[in-house]
């Protein structure tokens, strides 16, 4: 990478450059060629409501950025809203959009060799693609994100979209009538705001917050409250600083502080999907980080908040009740966190938690007593045997036992899977395997939310188990296992199961197990053939030949 102070090279090294013209149309005058250039990496878009409130906090950065002293320069970064594509083909971009939100951060910022960036993003791919790509570049940089939404309601509950995704469950289910149905989903998603529940934005704010990349209680802030944008204010005079110090992501982003994100993750019970972007933005930054160390620390981090999608509360609610200062707080005083820590405002994590409170409010109950927890281990169990070699992940919480033994239920696709389950034809004690839906054999790796959620609707949630080399969404649980790898396309064991086999999904002996003879899946193995490449063309073509397993992270750049 290029010296830091980059953009001095344009603005100061060629007096008479071209550069400078260019800049100067722009709005550059004689002494703002002397100030370091920053990026503004803005995730507008009214193609979703995680990220319709963006343009404002950009526009609120900007000019703090130049108050600061700096010269910002905004440019765009897509997304794509992960709620209104899934169980749709389009939905099959959604993990590729994290590749895409990096790579484009990357190059507008190398392109133009800026000196840091401020990055703000809503939907979930917005957070690990702005950090994989802050990774790649090691400048100054800082996170903001653009905020939770606040949740909705009806007959006095709180509603969230996967209440809308359960509803449609409970409709075919018989449970609740056509005019139920249509409630729920007007009532579901009140404004502005990413998922309101601890799925995949407001787990990866939380895990920003908590490696020291975006500023404190920024993680669970609503996108529509007025602090929201004030915090987006203090980050542009933060950065700056931090410009000024030459912190660098390389100084931030530690194995220390990817301990402390998995820590913070257990605790608050969030989404599968930390997994996969921790291990991609590991890779990046250089640190090695595994699938095994989450369940390490999984079994000394209990989940301590009771937070949807299989708890209580929202994000609005653990903001109310502390946030994830506290969260970090009560992992701290049990040695669960790493204080010495380094954070993008230069303090260390024990520096930035000195005067927070040890214990949660005794009159709330969002965040539990350090010894009444939720669970005493972490939710997310990190399961292996011949069906993953490689590893898989579960999500455990609001599981009463985590394991079965049952007839595989083989489906080529999500989309035949929720036909079956919409259709009455799964039943209790079944283990559903949903196949080819892995980065290269979807390819894009789909997330399953509206099968699991079908699943809780019908009330078969204890006793339905599903695997799949696909993904599910932050709002998913139940007795699932994703990331199953290696995945079918590439011939992993998940391709040989044939309708009826007897599989075991065991998360107290960390297991997932085909229960077939070797040398039966020997034989099948000799008959595999790999599928025919479903896209030769555009992204999803170039995606597939180019993404790793999930056990790695399913990057795009690792044998580059």
């Amino acid at each position: 990478m290029p010296d830091n102070r980059r953009s001095k090279v344009v603005t100061q090294g060629h007096q008479r450059s071209p550069n400078r013209a260019m800049l100067r149309a722009t709005g550059f005058s004689d002494e703002d060629f002397q100030k370091p250039i920053v990026g503004l990496a803005n995730g507008y878009s009214t193609i979703t409501p995680c990220n319709m409130g963006i343009n404002s906090l950009a526009i609120r950065g900007e000019a703090a950025l130049k108050q600061a002293g700096a010269m910002p320069q905004m440019f765009g970064t897509i997304t794509i809203s992960d709620g209104i594509s899934m169980g749709t083909e389009g939905m099959k971009y959604s993990l590729v959009s994290r590749d895409v939100i990096a790579d484009s951060i990357e190059t507008a910022c190398n392109g133009q060799s800026m000196d840091a960036v401020m990055a703000i993003g809503g939907c979930d791919k917005n957070m690990p693609g702005a950090i994989i790509a802050i990774a790649r570049m090691n400048i100054p940089a800082i996170f903001v994100y653009g905020g939770t939404i606040k949740p909705g309601h009806l007959n006095g509950e709180d509603l969230t979209v996967v209440s809308a995704f359960e509803a449609v469950g409970q409709f075919s289910a018989g449970k609740i009538d056509e005019a139920q149905l249509t409630a729920i989903e007007r009532n579901a998603c009140p404004g502005a705001g990413s998922c309101g529940g601890m799925f995949t934005a407001n787990t990866m704010s939380s895990a920003i917050e908590a490696m020291g990349l975006s500023l404190p209680y920024s993680s669970t802030m609503a996108a529509e409250d007025d602090e929201k944008a004030e915090s987006t204010e203090k980050s542009a005079f933060v950065l700056v600083e931090a410009i000024k110090q030459q912190i660098l992501p390389k100084d931030i982003l530690t194995r220390k502080a990817f301990e402390n994100a998995i820590s913070v993750i257990m605790a608050v019970g969030g989404s599968t999907n930390a997994v996969l972007h921790l291990l991609a933005i590991a890779n990046t930054i250089g640190v090695e980080l595994t699938i095994d160390d989450f369940e390490t620390i999984r079994q000394r981090v209990p989940v301590i908040c009771d937070l949807k999608p299989s708890g209580k509360y929202v994000a609005t609610d653990l903001h109310k009740a502390g946030g994830i200062p506290l969260v970090m707080k009560m992992l701290l005083q049990e040695g669960l966190l790493h204080g010495d820590a380094l954070t993008i405002s230069g303090q260390t994590i024990a520096e930035v938690l000195a005067d927070i409170p040890d214990t949660p409010a005794e009159e709330q109950d969002v965040i539990r007593p350090w010894g009444k927890p939720m669970y005493k281990q972490g939710h997310l169990a990190v399961l292996k045997g011949n069906l993953a070699t490689e590893g898989a992940v579960a999500k455990i919480s609001g599981v009463k036992n985590p394991q079965i033994t049952g007839p595989a239920r083989v489906f080529e696709s999500e989309e035949s899977c929720l036909d079956a389950i919409l259709d009455g034809k799964i039943k209790a004690g079944d283990v559903i395997v949903v196949r080819y839906e892995g980065p290269k054999g979807g390819p894009g790796m789909r997330e399953m939310l509206a099968p699991t959620s079908a699943i809780i609707g019908a009330g078969l949630g204890d006793s339905v188990g599903l695997i799949t080399d696909g993904r599910f969404s932050g709002g998913t649980y139940g007795m699932v296992v994703g990331h199953v790898a290696p995945e079918a396309a590439v011939g992993g064991t998940i391709g040989l199961v044939q309708e009826g086999d007897s599989i075991t999904i065991d998360a107290h002996q960390k297991l997932l197990q085909l229960n077939v003879p070797e040398e039966e899946l020997s034989r099948r193995k000799q008959q595999w053939q790999p599928p025919v490449p479903l896209y030769t063309r555009g992204v999803l073509a170039k995606y597939a030949k180019l993404v790793s397993s999930s056990s790695l992270g399913a990057v795009t750049d690792l044998n580059c």
